[in-house]
């Protein structure tokens, strides 16, 4: 049977028509609801963002625009803190520089300098950075002296670490400060530590400790010596991309001496920090580029600042009572406090040992390479330097060695048999099968073994006290007790704390 289909009714089609009216009418007014709580949103992050940047400015937690109102809390944070340091506090002296200069005490600066000290350092830094933060300092006009310590992988931007880099704050450009104005860390790592710091045994910062980790490190002879046993092998792939002198030098025009151009009535002090000598020693035998670059370096750079009436330069990398005793450094290169102190009193009194002039500055560099020839660490964890040489009548001539090391008790030097042999004019034959040694020299014979402490001689088997090894595919012997079996005296002397001196005379 056919379904009928119904006729609407005027009543129907009525219903029908304001059904639809009234879901037009909500889906509008849902629309509208929506855009006033769109609106409402965006108005009150609006406002919420502003208290926010407005509570920053009044509070200013890194001082940036103003000194605190209230007890200053200090971040540790150098690249966030300098700015407004620079910017707001008194001072007429500043410390630029890396890591090597946390540790200056403003206290003694003052002393030595007769200033108002702030210290400026950045761990980790490079020149640019460097450049960035004295200029916002020298731009005050309160700045007088400089005290800027100059190391060479600084004018190494190309090896610059990923890192932090707030350039919003260093910059003239007042609406990039956003970053700064909605930074909550900047109330985490400052409020939040202040509370936290004192119970965890903790002072507040002061401006005379900020930066310094003098008391929170380890220093010693022991770590400093594993530390160059480490790098011997961990730096020996660096100077396969080490840049040309030509970059550090364009590096140096731009970023640091241009700068103290600008700033003629300002008086510069540069120094180069004195790292242990053990560093300059794996710089020379694992990345020799670097090494020959920072000596040609130290000296040109000399030679750009000698042309500027403002600038002194003093060069510390050689004072061996401080780059020898590795119980002052906490690795390779980083020195305590006392160093630190050390330098601020001689640049105070101008100490001519340390001041680079055009009579001494190739003798900076002739000193560096006198230290790294033939030096030594003792069992001790001791950096000494050897010396040889062969004595007939009054002539004394210096003995050299490719390799060598220290026997046990440095009662003696292991050096390779066939420069000994020369050395002393003898003659030696070695024997493969049992690694034999017999020398001659005159009416002496003797015979050694690779190994052994027995020595058998023309006179019979004698004892001595080292015997012969192959270290690293070299047969080395000890120089004082081969030498005295083919008739020479050994004299084995300790001029300094530093010289080990081995003299061997005919008998």
């Amino acid at each position: 049977m056919q379904q009928l289909t119904p006729v609407p009714t005027p009543e129907s089609s009525k219903s029908q028509a304001n059904g639809r009216i009234h879901k037009e009418q909500r889906k509008r007014a849902t629309a509208k609801q929506s855009r006033t709580m769109l609106i409402q949103f965006a108005v009150s992050a609006v406002i919420l963002t502003t208290l926010v940047a407005l509570l920053t400015v009044v509070l200013d937690p890194l001082q940036f625009y103003h000194k605190s109102f209230y007890p200053a809390i200090y971040s540790n944070e150098e690249r966030y803190q300098n700015p407004g340091l620079a910017k707001n506090y008194d001072y007429d002296t500043i410390i630029i520089g890396t890591s090597m200069t946390e540790n200056f005490l403003p206290s003694v600066v003052n002393k030595a300098l007769d200033g108002n000290t702030l210290k400026l350092s950045v761990r980790g830094s490079t020149a640019d950075e460097h450049h960035a933060i004295a200029k916002i300092a020298l731009k005050t006009g309160k700045v007088k002296t400089v005290l800027w310590g100059l190391d060479y992988f600084s004018l190494k931007l190309d090896s610059k670490e990923e890192g932090d880099n707030p350039s919003y704050l260093y910059d003239d450009i007042w609406w990039n400060d956003y970053k700064y104005w909605l930074n909550y860390s900047v109330y985490q790592n400052l409020f939040i530590e202040a509370i936290l710091r004192p119970l965890r045994g903790l002072e507040p910062r002061q401006l005379e400790d900020l930066y310094n980790w003098n008391n929170i490190v380890t220093f010693g002879a022991d770590q400093v010596v594993e530390d160059y046993k480490t790098s011997r092998q961990s730096e020996a792939y660096f100077g396969l991309n080490e840049e040309p002198i030509a970059s550090i030098k364009k590096v140096f025009n731009e970023q640091i001496l241009e700068l103290v151009k600008q700033y003629p009535d300002v008086e510069f002090n540069f120094y180069y920090p004195p790292y242990s000598i053990l560093r300059q020693k794996v710089w020379k035998d694992t990345n020799n580029t670097r090494y020959l670059n920072q000596l040609e370096m130290k000296e040109w750079m000399f030679e750009q600042f000698d042309q500027l009436p403002n600038v002194n330069v003093y060069d510390f990398q050689e004072e061996s009572e401080w780059t020898y005793n590795l119980d002052l450094y906490k690795d390779l290169s980083h020195h305590n406090q006392d160093v630190n102190s050390w330098i601020a009193e001689a640049v105070g009194r101008e100490d001519a040992k340390y001041k680079v002039t055009q009579g001494n500055v190739e003798q900076f560099t002739l000193q560096m390479e006198k230290q790294l020839t033939n030096i030594a660490v003792t069992s001790k964890n001791q950096v000494v330097n050897l010396e040889f040489s062969l004595r007939e009548g009054d002539q004394t001539t210096p003995l050299t060695f490719t390799t060598f090391s220290l026997a046990e008790g440095e009662q003696d030097i292991l050096v390779p048999v066939k420069e000994m042999t020369a050395a002393i004019g003898a003659e030696m034959v070695w024997n493969q099968g049992d690694k034999s040694m017999t020398f001659k020299r005159g009416d002496q014979d003797v015979v050694l073994r690779v190994g052994s402490k027995v020595a058998e001689t023309s006179n019979g088997s004698k004892e001595i006290a080292f015997a012969p090894q192959i270290i690293k595919g070299t047969t080395m012997v000890p120089l004082a007790s081969v030498a005295e079996l083919l008739s020479f005296e050994a004299k084995i002397e300790h001029p300094s704390e530093h010289i080990v001196r081995i003299t061997l005379l005919p008998v």
